[in-house]
């Protein structure tokens, strides 16, 4: 995978070089370039923002700088090399070559797991990180008429100084799903959000056993694993009821066993219908 980032702040995603990130680059697997936006102005002080239009308090980066940038990025430096919309009809995110535009943007969709598995599967990504006011509207209503595939999203409800932050987070989320990322894939497989029946992951413990008083749950050590399976499941059940039960409204019950649907009815849920529903609402 390609990945390409833009901001005012390059040397920021120095820090992508570290870790399982940097070996992965190391080992081809990942090619990571941030580029510097200023390196496509024209003007002695570098400017790539400017005053909103209809007035209000801040600046807002220009639409005319960024478009050199991407046009020669996304390969569309004259309109006969545009991709056109027909690019993507009936073709999978892993079957054409063509970069995908993300734009981190606090008013955006919230970027999740099943976000980052898709993109994981691409083959280039663009990320162009805002500053200021964030960047001028039209910039990704341009490459969408273009036929770019072109991605908005917010990683939280809060706004931050800069899209370097959310960039960062959306990268190592994505690249971590690429096979041959992790050293051993199944660590991924129990995470929290994984899979059609996301929850929240179940408490991790290591040795010693007892430490300042507190041991780990007897049944993680009596080396029954049918026992600490069950156990597990029902603790990831019994978190994600109790902080995020937004994600147990979204099983599906028929993929529910027995002792799913038990532990479930115990934390007060209704699961006779397609979906889980907590009584009390």
């Amino acid at each position: 995978m390609n990945i390409d980032i833009i901001s005012v702040f390059p040397e920021y995603f120095n820090m992508l070089n570290l870790s399982l990130l940097g070996k992965a680059q190391d080992k081809g697997l990942l090619n990571i370039k941030a580029y510097n936006l200023r390196d496509w102005t024209h003007d002695v002080h570098q400017s790539v923002d400017d005053t909103p239009v209809g007035g209000g308090a801040g600046m807002v980066m220009k639409p005319e700088v960024w478009s050199e940038c991407l046009d020669e990025l996304l390969g569309l430096n004259d309109s006969s090399s545009k991709i056109t919309n027909e690019n993507f009809t009936n073709t999978s995110i892993k079957e054409n070559n063509y970069p995908i535009l993300i734009f981190p943007n606090p008013c955006a969709p919230l970027f999740n797991q099943v976000d980052a598995t898709e993109l994981s599967r691409a083959n280039h990504l663009i990320f162009g990180c805002g500053r200021y006011e964030g960047y001028d509207a039209r910039i990704p209503d341009y490459y969408k008429s273009c036929g770019i595939d072109v991605r908005e999203y917010s990683i939280g409800d809060y706004v931050l100084n800069g899209g370097e932050v959310a960039v960062s987070v959306m990268v190592e989320a994505i690249t971590r799903l690429m096979p041959g990322f992790m050293g051993n894939p199944e660590s991924i497989v129990e995470e929290s959000y994984t899979g059609d029946d996301a929850l929240l992951e179940h408490r991790q413990y290591t040795r010693p056993t007892t430490w300042r008083g507190l041991s780990v749950p007897e049944v993680l050590t009596s080396g029954n694993h049918a026992k600490v399976d069950r156990f597990r499941r029902d603790e990831a059940l019994e978190r994600t009821d109790a902080i995020r039960p937004d994600l147990i409204e979204k099983l599906d019950c028929t993929s529910l066993d027995k002792a799913d649907r038990k532990t479930l009815i115990n934390l007060g849920w209704e699961v006779s219908g397609k979906h889980p529903r907590k009584l009390n609402d």
